[in-house]
């Protein structure tokens, strides 16, 4: 259906946010007790759920977009991450990704974070290629276009949610006694 160029482009698209989201998901799962910390310092609740759904979704993720499964869920959980990302840990040190101290570790901007996420969404709605498995089982026209935008706003929603529910930055492990 569509031509070799957009077919080698979505490919290559799938497999780098993949691989960086499978890679992730994996560090985050060999380092579980620093990893979970990270979320309790950040001020979330339930440091250790957190753990457990940002890495399952992480490596879930990266695995079907690499696969070129379910793409557009898989897209949309990238977005999803990066919102979290963004509003939790980057958005206070600005755009530029450059590094800063704050509060003793690396604080960095969000252009890495925003630019995962344009990423994401524009092959949650473009769709995976005909180099995929939803192609091969015939569903890579059923979840892509409009679908792929509401796959990305509902993440972005769950987001919020997720935040909104376990989020409380006032509230961090070390600085209210635990």
């Amino acid at each position: 259906m569509h031509d070799n160029a957009f077919n080698l482009a979505m490919l290559i698209l799938r497999l780098g946010l993949g691989a960086v989201f499978l890679a992730h998901g994996i560090k985050h799962a060999l380092g579980r007790e620093k990893t979970t910390k990270w979320f309790a310092w950040l001020g979330f609740k339930q440091a250790p759920l957190q753990w457990f759904m940002s890495t399952a979704t992480e490596i879930g993720a990266g695995a079907l977009l690499i696969l070129g499964l379910v793409n557009s869920l898989a897209a949309a959980a990238v977005v999803g991450i990066m919102a979290v990302a963004f509003w939790t840990v980057h958005k206070p040190a600005g755009f530029f990704i450059t590094a800063f101290m704050k509060e003793g570790i690396d604080v960095e901007g969000w252009e890495y974070v925003f630019s995962l996420a344009f990423a994401a969404t524009a092959l949650a709605i473009a769709g995976p290629g005909d180099w995929s498995l939803d192609y091969q089982i015939g569903i890579d026209h059923t979840l892509d276009a409009w679908i792929g935008v509401f796959f990305v706003a509902g993440a972005v929603a769950l987001s919020a949610l997720q935040l909104a529910t376990f989020w409380r930055p006032g509230e961090k492990a070390g600085t209210n006694g635990e």
